[in-house]
This record gives C-alpha cells, structure tokens and sequence, in this order.
C-alpha cells in the first residue's frame, strides 16, 4: 500500500464546533495540484457542516508552514493550459476561505514562502511564531505573486506588498509581518501559539453563528470579483512559468 504521508495529505478533525484542518508534505509543506484540490474541498466541507462553526487552518510539523508551489509541479508543465491549471488551484483555497461562512483562523508555525504566504493572508484571523519569517519568491524564479497578491495586499496593505513582491529573496521577520498585520501576534514557540488558537477557536465556537457569518460577508466587502481577477492572474503565471528563464532558475533552485 502507497504512504500517503509521502506525497502529502490533508486531515479534518472536528470536536467542540472547531474544524482542525491540517496539510502536510514531505517537501517543506510545499502543495502540488492535487493537495490544492483537496484543501479546497477541505474548506468548504467545513464551510457547509452544520456541527462546524470555526476553522483552524495549519500545517505539519514544526520547521516550516507553507514552502508555496511544487517545484516538481512546476517543473514539469509543459503547456499554458497545465500553467493555468497548476495556479488556479491557489486562486481556488484562497476564494475557498474567502467564500467560507466561517471564521478561519491561521496558525502559522515556521517559515512562508509565496503561496503560503497567500494563505495565510487568506484566513480571517492569523496567529503565528517568531519563527514565522515570511517571504514572496515568485519574482526570483520569473514569475511573480500575481494569484496570492491581491489576498496579501488586502492584509498588509499595497506598499508593504510590494516591498515583498520585489525584494523577492529577503525574508521579513514575523514581527514585521504582526506590525504590517498579516498576524494579529507573534508568540514565542508554537506550544503557546497552540494554545491561543485554541482558545480563540473555543471562544468563537460559543459565539453566534449568524453574526459571525455577516461579519465575515462585511469584512471581505471589495472582493466579490476575485474569481474573476484571480483566474486572471493565474493565466499571467500560467504563461510565465512556460518561460527558459523560470525553468532554468527553477532548476537552479533545486540543485542547490
């Protein structure tokens, strides 16, 4: 029998109202297609059941909690369709969590880096450790934070987002992030970090449904195009990842 833990995997735990969803990947937590997919089912699964009335989003282990992109995936798109595809499935957890009638709350343990720095941004409400040094890569590899741009410009507001997009192989501290207001704090290890999610996640479990659902719909007003605007920006990474350049600096990358 195949191990999943080998390719990744995403995992659902409910108890006390509170949806623990979890992903994880051999490879720094990076998220091929295929695990895209299931984080988008994962969310709005526990969107839509009745016994959930907040999320907790994380990650596996305690080094790294999104490296972004597959580079394995990307390596291997050979055509503007595949490209699209491959980008859609970061536009699609994104417009997930955004979509969701409940509140999200991101538990950020350790390092991210482009995507996950998307999803982070994402969620409603995000915690982390100091570890958590944050970074947008795409620009250093020929292709550039288009899908999660408008998620992390929305959190940290458009000049902190370019400061990220174009210093592209600097990390910002966790700290830097909290006063920019991707997180809301900063703890010190992640035993603390879980225990204020957790306590967050029970508060909010006792709270009411309807009203935490209409807070949710105002504070994501603006954004009722981003289906549109991110299948957009997943067509401009579509074709740049066809580019020499980003196969070579991929490849660069990866034999380092």
């Amino acid at each position: 029998m195949e191990d999943k833990t080998l390719l990744g995997q995403i995992d659902t735990q409910l108890e006390g109202g509170i949806a623990t969803i979890t992903f994880s990947h051999p490879a720094h937590n990076s998220l091929p297609g295929r695990l895209l997919a299931q984080l988008r089912d994962a969310i709005r699964q526990a969107g839509t059941n009745t016994e959930c009335r907040v999320i907790i989003l994380k990650s596996g282990g305690n080094r790294t909690f999104c490296a972004g992109a597959s580079f394995d995936e990307l390596m291997a798109i050979s055509d503007f369709a595949a490209g699209k595809e491959f980008f859609l499935g970061f536009a699609q957890v994104i417009n997930a969590l955004r979509e969701c009638p409940k509140f999200v709350i991101g538990s950020v343990q350790g390092k991210t880096i482009g995507g996950g720095v998307g999803l982070a941004a994402a969620t409603d409400y995000c915690l982390a450790t100091t570890f958590a040094a944050i970074k947008l890569s795409e620009l250093a590899i020929g292709i550039g934070p288009f899908v999660v741009g408008p998620a992390v410009a929305r959190k940290v507001g458009q000049s902190a987002f370019q400061q990220l997009a174009i210093n592209a192989t600097a990390f910002q501290t966790a700290e830097w992030a909290r006063e920019k207001g991707l997180f809301a704090e900063v703890f010190p290890s992640i035993e603390e970090l879980d225990a204020a999610v957790l306590k967050l996640a029970q508060q909010l479990a006792q709270s009411s449904p309807e009203a935490m659902k209409e807070l949710k719909r105002i504070s994501w007003e603006g954004t009722e195009n981003w289906n549109e605007l991110l299948d957009t920006r997943a067509a401009i990474s579509g074709e740049l990842v066809l580019s020499d350049f980003t196969r070579n600096a991929i490849a660069a990358f990866k034999n380092k």
